[in-house]
C-alpha cells in the first residue's frame, strides 16, 4: 500500500495500491449505475422459511419464495426503518422487496466496489427525519461520489471481499467454540453426581449500589455492571473485588451470568456472588451457573422492567461434586472460554482493520 499524504491537493485517497496514480473522478450514482431502484412488494404469506429463491428486504435476508425478480450480483441499501442505509448483497437469482434499493454498476464500473463505497458513506444520515425514517432513491442518485479507474475499483473490492470472507470464517470459529463449550458443559453437569444445595447455602448474594447516571463516564478504570450484558459506563471507584461472579438483576438481560476478572462497580441492578464456602470451587460455580443461564433467566418476574428477586435466586438449586471433580470441570471449561476470548479478540482486530481501510482507501 502507498501513502498519498503528500498529495493533499489531489482528489485521491490517503491509502492506495502501488501502480495507481491518476486522480479519482467525481460523479454520481445516476451516471455510473445501470440499476439503482427499489425492489417490488411481496405478500408476507409468500415469504417462507425454505424455498427456491432468497428474499431480501431492508435488513437483509427475510426468507425464501418461489419466484425471483433479480439475477446477478447486487448491492442492497436498506430503504426504510431505523436501520435504513445499511448495506447487504444479493447474488444469483433472488427476490428484492420494496424495502431495499438494488444497486448494480454499469459496465465501466465494479458493483463490488460500490458495496464498500456505499458502506463508507453512512447513508443513514440522508434519511427523512420522521416516525418511519426512509431514504429517497432520487436523493441518493444525486449524491456526489468519487471513483477510480475500473481496474483500481476491482483491486479494492477484491481485497475487502477477501477480508469479509476472513471475518465470516472467524465468526464461524467463535460460533463453533461456543457450541462446543455448551455441549461439553451439558454433558459434564448432566453425567456428574453430587449433593444438591441452594445457592444461598454456599454463598452470599449481594445486590449492588446504584450510581446516578451523571457520574458515569464513557471510559475509565472501573466499569459499572447493571442489568445488561455490557458495562453501563465507568466510575472512579469500585465496590467489588476482581474474580467475582455477577448476575444481572433487572432488565431484558436479567439472569445474565458473568465472571469479572478485574475490580468493578456493581450497580443497583446487579447481584454479585461473594463469600463462597470452601467446599465450592469458584470457577466451577461460575461455569455451573453460566451453563444454566437460561433457567436462571426464567426466574424473572414482571413485564415492563423484569427482574429476579433475591429470594428466588437464593433458592436456585446447585449441584456440588467433589472438589477434584469441580476443579477438573472448571479447568476444562475455562480453557474453552479463554480460547473463545482469544478468537473474539482476533475478530475485533479484523473488524478494526476493515474500518481503517474503509476510512483510508475511499474519498
Amino acid at each position: 500500500m502507498a501513502n498519498t499524504n503528500n498529495n493533499k491537493s489531489l482528489n485521491v485517497p490517503i491509502l492506495r495500491f502501488p501502480g495507481f496514480t491518476g486522480e479519482w473522478k467525481e460523479t454520481t450514482a445516476a451516471e455510473t449505475c445501470s440499476e439503482f431502484k427499489s425492489g417490488k412488494g411481496l405478500k408476507a404469506e409468500n415469504i417462507l422459511s425454505e424455498g427456491l429463491y432468497p428474499v431480501y428486504g431492508g435488513n437483509g435476508l427475510r426468507g425464501y419464495t418461489s419466484t425471483f425478480n433479480h439475477d446477478g450480483f447486487f448491492v442492497l441499501i436498506g430503504r426504510q426503518g431505523a436501520l435504513c442505509g445499511n448495506i447487504n448483497i444479493a447474488e444469483g437469482k433472488s427476490y428484492i422487496t420494496e424495502h431495499a434499493i438494488a444497486v448494480q454498476a454499469n459496465t465501466e464500473n465494479v458493483t463490488g466496489f460500490f458495496q464498500y463505497l456505499l458502506l463508507n458513506m453512512n447513508l443513514g444520515q440522508y434519511s427523512d427525519q420522521s416516525a418511519q425514517p426512509g431514504l429517497a432513491v432520487n436523493k441518493l442518485l444525486k449524491l456526489r461520489i468519487n471513483l477510480p479507474s475500473k481496474e483500481e475499483q476491482q483491486k479494492i473490492a477484491t481485497m475487502l471481499s477477501l477480508l469479509d470472507a476472513r471475518i465470516a470464517t472467524q465468526n464461524k470459529i467463535i460460533e463453533d467454540l461456543k457450541k462446543l463449550k455448551s455441549a461439553i458443559s451439558k454433558k459434564l453437569f448432566k453425567s456428574a453426581i453430587g449433593e444438591i444445595v441452594t445457592l444461598r447455602e454456599i454463598c452470599d448474594i449481594i445486590k449492588g449500589k446504584q450510581i446516578n447516571g451523571e457520574y458515569l463516564k464513557d471510559s475509565g478504570k472501573y466499569y459499572v455492571m447493571n442489568g445488561g450484558t455490557e458495562p453501563s459506563g465507568y466510575y472512579e471507584n469500585y465496590n467489588v473485588e476482581a474474580n467475582t461472579i455477577s448476575i444481572s438483576e433487572g432488565g431484558n438481560s436479567c439472569g445474565y451470568v458473568q465472571f469479572n476478572s478485574s475490580p468493578f462497580w456493581s450497580g443497583g441492578h446487579c447481584y454479585t456472588i461473594q463469600n463462597i464456602k470452601d467446599v465450592v470451587d469458584k470457577g466451577y460455580l461460575y461455569h455451573y451457573l453460566k451453563s444454566n443461564e437460561g433457567s436462571i433467566m426464567k426466574l424473572r418476574i414482571g413485564s415492563g422492567l423484569p427482574n429476579i428477586q433475591k429470594k428466588d435466586l437464593g433458592d436456585y438449586k446447585v449441584q456440588i461434586m467433589t472438589m477434584d471433580q469441580q476443579k477438573s470441570i472448571s479447568a476444562c471449561l475455562s480453557l474453552l472460554e479463554r480460547k473463545t476470548e482469544i478468537e473474539e479478540n482476533l475478530l475485533f482486530a479484523l473488524q478494526y482493520e476493515k474500518q481503517y481501510l474503509l476510512r483510508q482507501m475511499f474519498i
